[in-house]
Order: structure tokens, then sequence, then C-alpha cells
């Protein structure tokens, strides 16, 4: 049965456009009847200080086993972590993250491993953080990985969606830096911004990465290499504009404002961003507009920050590429919305998409649950197809050489790997930093047990070549001698001779020489000691490894015994 275009336009929400019913009568998709589900209050996240930051961040993250929300503090910068299951009106106490030392201003957690989450903050930072399976016991203040290279703020992170341990930044210092949180050091440091990026993006892949930034700007970048492979003007406003990649498509999806701040989206090809593939008017307000893309669905939901509503779309591959569908309506505005990753769905409920929702008036989280409405209880697999698993499909060097995989995928039906259980990992450069650190005590140790012989004698009677030598002695020569002892570097005044094979140590007297095969030997017997070190550690996170799997298996077998 068709409808006339007039009905449709009078039954309409008054913020749709005549653009959203260019058709007449109504189009068919199974996605027609989507409808948001806000959770109950007693399942809901209450009592939360949630930051008051003007940042334009989503400020809240979400995976299987955790959520983790941006908190107000009086001082430098913090965020809560919280088991899923722990929902109601938390305690005042409740433990968070407080290792920064400046507002944190975006949370991503690794998609690879749901113990592990990435911040960013006004101190210039980005670091890694390690959450146990049970939650926060006491503050955390100690860091995986602090990633130091940002001279100004750091303003939003974004994993790599296919390959492990990579991660970029983008800072208020226009650039972006690819980073390997694995090593803890920089792949590649992007300098193509002339000013501060408002968003980014990356594809199916991982092998592009499309920026939006204040000079109006959409930006499709090579991450590898810099190179900026397309860029077009989005959007004529001057407030801030946000992007999304359409999955594997070739298409992205900006929101902005127009000329005359009008809120808009439009769709792009990627290789060609002259003009817009569909631009269309959303309505007036004021608030930035967040897209969230489900791949899996092909379904495009955008969230005004202070709006009440949730506007979702479904994404073709012909013109207009976009389809209103519906829109979520409430009566409380939301400061910023997280959200849960397709295998952390409930399948039973027809579930397809989970908004967490930060509300901007009063200090609790709400779940929002965009269903399909279907009357059997059995899987559907139109709604469910394989989706991203948290496996990576390829290492960081194997993408920093170049090699494109697609995600690894997993089926909705058996949800075996719904969660990842993987034991805590090394700091990147944790040996070399202990290595370090053992030196210096080793050194610090062996100067102060050093004997030192009183001179009683007034200074004033002191010859001054004896005053100069002594001075220098305690300055420099001593300490230096000792520095070389126990080292693994040789001060910049030494010369090795090689053909009289003797080393010369520089004395406040001129050189000292020693025999070279004795120096070789000290530096063979010292980088035997820090392999042993290196070993040991190594054993030890294997044995670490195998405790952790012997209490997993130990955990399903109750399970399994008690089912």
């Amino acid at each position: 049965m068709l409808i006339s275009a007039e009905f449709v336009l009078s039954s309409s929400p008054p913020n749709m456009t005549n653009t959203q019913l260019w058709f007449r009568g109504v189009r068919s998709s199974k996605f027609r009847h989507v409808f948001g589900s806000p959770a109950k209050r007693e399942r809901c996240y209450d009592n939360v200080k949630i930051t008051k930051n003007a940042h334009d961040s989503h400020f809240c993250a979400v995976n299987p086993k955790f959520v983790a929300i941006v908190t107000e503090v009086a001082g430098g910068g913090a965020f809560l972590v919280l088991p899923i299951n722990q929902t109601g009106r938390l305690d005042f106490n409740t433990s968070r993250v407080t290792g920064h030392k400046g507002p944190v201003l975006d949370i991503k957690w690794n998609p690879f491993n749901d113990n592990i989450i990435a911040s960013c903050s006004d101190d210039c930072t980005v670091k890694l953080w390690y959450i146990p399976d049970g939650g926060l016991a006491s503050h955390l203040t100690e860091w995986l990985i602090d990633l130091h290279g940002h001279k100004r703020r750091v303003g939003y992170i974004e994993w790599h969606p296919t390959a492990e341990n990579v991660l970029i930044s983008a800072g208020f210092d226009h650039l972006l830096i690819v980073w390997d949180v694995g090593k803890g050091e920089a792949l590649n440091v992007i300098d193509c911004h002339p000013d501060v990026i408002y968003s980014m993006s990356f594809n199916r892949d991982g092998s592009r990465l499309a920026t939006t930034c204040k000079d109006k700007k959409l930006r499709i970048i090579d991450p590898r290499t810099g190179f900026v492979i397309s860029e077009g003007i989005c959007h004529a406003g001057t407030r801030s504009s946000k992007v999304a990649y359409l999955g594997g498509s070739g298409r992205v999806v900006t929101t902005g404002f127009s000329r005359h701040s009008d809120r808009q989206v439009s769709v792009w090809n990627d290789d060609n961003l002259a003009v817009p593939l569909h631009e269309e008017t959303i309505d007036s307000s004021s608030g930035v507009i967040f897209p969230y893309y489900d791949s899996d669905t092909n379904i495009l939901y955008l969230a005004g920050k202070g709006d009440g509503n949730i506007r979702y779309y479904e994404m073709v591959d012909q013109a207009p590429y976009i389809h209103f569908l519906s829109q979520f309506i409430s009566g409380s505005p939301q400061r910023g919305l997280g959200f849960m990753p397709k295998r952390g769905c409930d399948v039973s409920q027809c579930e397809i998409f989970r908004f967490f929702k930060l509300h901007a008036t009063r200090g609790m989280c709400e779940p929002v649950s965009m269903i399909v409405p279907r009357k059997s209880d059995q899987f559907q697999e139109d709604l469910y197809p394989d989706t991203a698993a948290p496996v990576p499909a390829l290492t960081a060097g194997d993408w920093q050489n170049g090699i494109n995989r697609p995600p690894v995928y997993m089926s909705m039906k058996t949800g075996v790997t719904v969660c990842t259980h993987k034991p805590k990992a090394f700091k990147g450069n944790e040996l070399s930093r202990s290595a370090t650190a053992d030196n210096n005590y080793r050194m610090k140790f062996a100067f102060l047990s050093t004997q030192t012989v009183p001179d009683y004698r007034p200074l004033d009677l002191l010859p001054e070549s004896e005053k100069s030598q002594k001075t220098s002695n305690n300055q420099s020569t001593k300490f230096q001698q000792i520095q070389q002892m126990f080292g693994n570097y040789t001060n910049q005044g030494d010369i090795i001779n090689e053909d009289i094979m003797t080393l010369k140590i520089s004395d406040h007297n001129g050189y000292e020489e020693i025999p070279k095969t004795e120096y070789q030997l000290q530096r063979a017997y010292l980088r035997q000691g820090e392999e042993l070190k290196l070993l040991r550690k190594q054993l030890a996170s294997r044995d670490r490894q195998i405790k952790d799997l012997e209490q997993l298996v130990a955990k399903l077998q109750a399970h399994r015994k008690h089912k």
C-alpha cells in the first residue's frame, strides 16, 4: 500500500525537511521501525560527576567489559572506569584513573584488548592504562605507556581498526602522530593541517584516514606517509565539523554548519572531494553533531551535543545515498555519547546498537538500545552479519610495511569471543627503563660507598694549585670514572686508539690508558647481565600468562558446573 508524499509530510517530525522526502510513497526497509529504548533507572549509572569541559568529544568509551566516563575534578584529569554490570547509584569515593596532570579530553578502548584504555589530556601526553577484570580497587596512577610528542594539548585519539598496537593522536599543535604503543615510539608525524584538527576517522582496513580541520577542509590522508590523497571544502560554517568513514565503500560522511549556521550532513567520494555526492540540511540548532556509523547494518546515527534526540539514516550505494528512517526523542539533553561495539549487543532482544548517554543536566549515564521489533526470539541472521572480532588482522610492523588487511570477523550467533581475556602486557619501554634505573642506582651507591678522606686544613691555607685540583677531582674525575666503570657508554672526551689497543679515559691531568681488551670484557659483561635480566622478565611474564589462563579455565569450569 502506498501513501502519498503529502500525508508523509504532514505526519513527519517537525525537524524533517523536504529533501528527506524526495521519494513518492514509503521506502521499504527492514530498519524502518527501529526504535530507541532507554534503560530503567536501576540499569543506569547514577551519581556520576560528568565533566563540564567544553571540548567537542564523546567523554565516554564502552566495551563489553567496562564503561569509562570522563569526570570533573578540581585539579589534574581523571576518568571513571566501571564494570559494565555495576549499575545503580555509585559511591562518592569510587576509584578513578588519576594519572594525568591536566583535564582528560578523549578516551578510547583498545579494540583488541578489553582491559587496555588510551587517554589524551591537556598535559600534552597520551597514556595507556591497564584495568583489571574486576574493576579498580583504588585510584589508578601508574600507566602502562606514556607517549610524549605533542607540544600542545592532545584533543583526539583513535585506534587502528585492524593493526595491533597502532594509535593515532591529534593535537592542538596541528600535528597527527601515529604511534606504535607496543614499542612506545612514533611511527610517523603528519604535518599537513594549518589549523586545529576537529575529528578523524579510519576506513575499514585502516589504509586511509579522513580528517576535518578549522580551515573548513576535509582531507583524505595516507597515515603511513602523511600524503594528502584528496582535499576539499566540506562545510562553509565556522563551527566544528565531524567526519566518519562509511566502512569500506569509499565514501565518507561529514556533519557541520552552513554559511547561515544551519546544521548539515554531507556524503562524499573519498577520491574526489570537490563536490559532495549528496548534502542536506538537518535543522538550525547550534549543537555540534557527532556521526556514528554501524558498518554491519549501514545505519548512520546523528546525535547533537545539547540535543535530546538521536536521528538515524540508512546508507545505500545509489543516489541520494542517505535515507531518513526515524529519530529517538527524549526530553533530557546529552553532553556526550559512548557506544557499545557490535559484539557486545544483545542479540536476543534484536538490539543493533547501544548508546551510553551522558546527561547534561544531571550526573547520569543512561544506556539507550536501538531495537528492531521482531516477534520471533530466534537469532536474526539478516540483522547480525559477521562483525569485527577482537582479534588483530596484522601487526604494527606489517602495517607500517604497506600491508592492508580487512578485519577478522566473528559470528554473532555463537558469541564465543565477545570479551577478550588477555594478561597484562609489559610496558613498551619497561625493559630499557628498568636497565637504566638499575645502572643509575649502581653508580649512585658505588659513588656513595667510595671512601672519602677528610682534609681538615683551612681553605685559606691551601695552595691555589691544590685547591683547583681538589675542586676538579670532586666535580668530575671520580664520578666520571665510576660512570665509565658501571655505565654502558664512554665519555665524549674518551678516545679509543685502534693501533695500540688501549682506551684513553679523560682525566684532569690528561688521559689514563687502560687495555682495550679489559674495556671490551666490561662491556660484554654488562650486555650479558642485561640479556639475563630480559630473559628473567620474559619468564616471569610467561608465568603470569599461564596463571591468568589457569584462572580463566577454572572460572569457565565453575560456570559450566552451575549450569
